[in-house]
């Protein structure tokens, strides 16, 4: 079944018609999903589309070429790929918000990306697992970082570093940004979902970075970024709510497949085994299961908008995103991956033991979800007990990434 425009929430201008291309491309990502879990990588064909779409430029700025459409339109386009193929969903979303956060970088850095190949896309992995050694304009960096998403597609790379003064001694913690050109990649995602993605490990020996292309991650946690196109509404979005947040779009769009794929699956004419139900659609706890998961995707799809609409809100004025906002968004984050998670189990509940045969979609879908839900931002506990802290005052949080 394919999923109409008219289906998803309705956009206006260019950003609908984002949307618009994302649902012509269902039918594709479909039957490529087995290939793309097969080769551990998005096969070529559906890169070739989403680039030919411009779906990964959703968040550039329109002066590079890109539609800097906001993230309530970034988050429905992610969660309609999604109901087709969570890899391919989850390597549009990491490239995308790379493209936003290249929008917060110095017009230099910008440039360098940008203007030599306007179809450059970047890939990224916050964590400083490297070191770093101040020289004469920048730093060289030497470290491996860990599930690259999009990495196999990108020609640029953001990576965390620690920011170093000239007698070694850490004095912030930066990214910076690397041509792939520069790097290496060891071949390390063997995993039980969300295989497509290629999510490897990043390989630096002794690169150097110079200094505009590394930006203070500390400082852009707080909304001081160092772009001087201040006039840019989308960029004035709080990073760590943005950051977070779009891992979700995929993580709802693959429940929201499943539930297509069950429905339909049951309009079939399905029984149930070892029953007197030859119609599964007969059975009251088949009519209460679909509205249950119904509604926990409904729940889910709230809290992600509303969170995108905060996050949207707030970059149009002057004043950045409050922190009890930021936490909520946290804590949205991980109410979207919980409700989907539910509306999943109660899905696989519905369609029995079939399920799991490795020739149906959904246990691809399942595992996909389980998998990405995970994220270590994503995390409902933390995010939960971060909330908490920030609605009852408590000043010491549990992570500076709020």
């Amino acid at each position: 079944m394919t999923i109409t425009a008219e289906q998803t929430s309705p956009t206006t201008g260019t950003d609908s018609d984002l949307v618009a291309k994302a649902a012509d491309l269902l039918d594709l990502l479909r039957k490529n999903a087995f290939q793309t879990e097969t080769d551990r990588r998005v096969v070529e064909e559906n890169i070739e589309a989403l680039a030919a779409a411009g779906l990964f430029k959703i968040a550039v700025p329109k002066r590079l070429g890109g539609h800097e459409a906001d993230f309530s339109t970034f988050l429905k386009v992610t969660s309609t790929l999604g109901q087709a193929c969570g890899s391919t969903a989850w390597v549009t979303s990491l490239i995308n918000v790379c493209g936003w956060i290249m929008g917060l970088y110095p017009d230099q850095a910008q440039r360098d990306v940008y203007e030599e190949n306007p179809e450059a896309r970047v890939c990224g992995v916050f964590a400083p697992s490297s070191s770093t050694v101040a020289v004469d304009g920048g730093l060289k960096v030497t470290g491996k970082w860990g599930f690259a998403s999009g990495s196999l597609h990108s020609q640029w790379a953001i990576l965390g570093v620690p920011v170093v003064d000239e007698a070694g001694t850490q004095i912030d913690q930066g990214l910076a940004l690397i041509p792939m050109s520069e790097l290496s990649m060891e071949d390390t995602w063997y995993v039980a979902g969300m295989r497509g993605t290629g999510s490897n490990t990043l390989v630096a020996e002794d690169v150097f970075v110079p200094n505009h292309r590394i930006m203070s991650l500390t400082q852009a946690v707080e909304g001081k970024v160092p772009t001087e196109h201040t006039d840019e509404a989308l960029y004035r979005s709080a990073f760590v709510p943005v950051a977070s947040l779009i891992l979700v779009g995929p993580q709802l769009g693959l429940a929201k497949g499943a539930l297509h794929f069950v429905k339909a699956s049951l309009a079939k004419g399905k029984g149930i085994a070892y029953t007197f139900y030859d119609r599964a659609t007969d059975a009251g706890s088949t009519q209460i299961n679909i509205a249950q998961a119904a509604s926990l995707i409904d729940s889910a799809e709230l809290h992600m908008l509303r969170a995108a609409a905060d996050i949207d809100t707030a970059a149009k004025g002057t004043d950045y995103l409050d922190f009890e906002t930021r936490a909520r968004v946290r804590m949205d984050v991980g109410t979207v991956a919980t409700r989907s998670r539910e509306a999943m189990d109660l899905l696989l509940s519905v369609q029995g033991a079939g399920s799991f045969a490795e020739a149906s979609p959904l246990q691809q879908k399942w595992r996909d979800l389980e998998t990405g839900s995970r994220h270590a931002v994503v995390n409902p506990a933390i995010a939960s007990e971060a909330y908490g802290r920030a609605l009852l005052g408590v000043k010491e949080q549990v992570t500076p990434l709020i």
